[in-house]
């Protein structure tokens, strides 16, 4: 009863632009359970309790696609493990025992990926690219670095980009959307990316979002324009997570 009388008095003094910047409103959350709502998909569910997808699905005995309905009751107190795809297609992976709740492990810094092609110094910002984890990455947008990816001090799990209202916001790198909605708090319009089983990115406080979800998206495709939703400021919020993890950008998009 305490910790829900302050979560209620808390809530409103905090600075939802900030949310995303913030540990305690990305748990990861061990405990518990989600009621499936209208229009809610499982990446999105994932994304607001810090979970890999696979990891959620799995601890709920969903595999892909990764369908589900509302009033499906999701299980956060059990623990999934993530397997590759033909793995998945060829087992359910089976869920972990109910046990009282435990503390979420600290998670561990993720290592530098490897960058298998150099980035071609020739181009615009716009069109430069550059491959790590066998993903093509661009910039999604080409303005000022504002704010950069901290796991310490003023967290951020992202990188913050300055723009001006209804700029273009672009598909870092080619995938399928899984979110294109406003229901994360701190977000404001925000689209989720995903380009394979390990990899996600995400784009934030749109002030129009220009695709659906279960489309198709290029490398450099329009996706949304530029805003200040959800922030103090017109900017972009830029993730990468890895796993359901966030990363650095700056390790996958090409040099400045």
């Amino acid at each position: 009863m305490l910790l829900v009388v302050l979560v209620v008095v808390v809530l409103p003094a905090c600075n939802t632009s900030a949310i995303y910047q913030d540990d305690l409103y990305n748990p990861p959350v061990y405990w518990g359970r989600h009621v499936v709502k209208p229009g809610e998909t499982l990446y999105r569910i994932a994304w607001q309790y810090g979970r890999d997808y696979r990891e959620l699905g799995s601890a709920n005995g969903i595999g892909p696609p990764w369908t589900i309905k509302p009033g499906q009751v999701l299980r956060l107190d059990l623990r999934g493990t993530v397997t590759s795809s033909s793995q998945n297609s060829q087992k359910r992976v089976a869920t972990a025992p109910t046990r009282a709740a435990t503390p979420a492990p600290t998670p561990k810094p993720a290592p530098r990926p490897t960058v298998t092609r150099p980035a071609a110094s020739g181009d615009s910002l716009d069109k430069r690219s550059q491959t790590v984890a066998s993903v093509s990455w661009r910039w999604p947008h080409a303005g000022t670095v504002i704010a950069r990816y901290s796991t310490s001090g003023k967290v951020n799990k992202g990188v913050d980009i300055a723009g001006k209202p209804g700029d273009a916001v672009k598909a870092a790198a080619r995938g399928n959307v899984v979110y294109a909605g406003n229901g994360l708090l701190g977000y404001g319009n925000l689209i989720i990316v995903n380009h394979n089983e390990h990899y996600l990115s995400a784009y934030a406080h749109n002030r129009k979002i220009l695709v659906q979800e279960g489309e198709d998206v290029n490398a450099g495709q329009v996706i949304a324009e530029l805003g200040s939703s959800g922030a103090e400021r017109p900017m972009l919020h830029f993730e990468i997570r890895k796993n359901g993890n966030p990363v650095d950008p700056l390790h996958y998009l090409p040099p400045r």
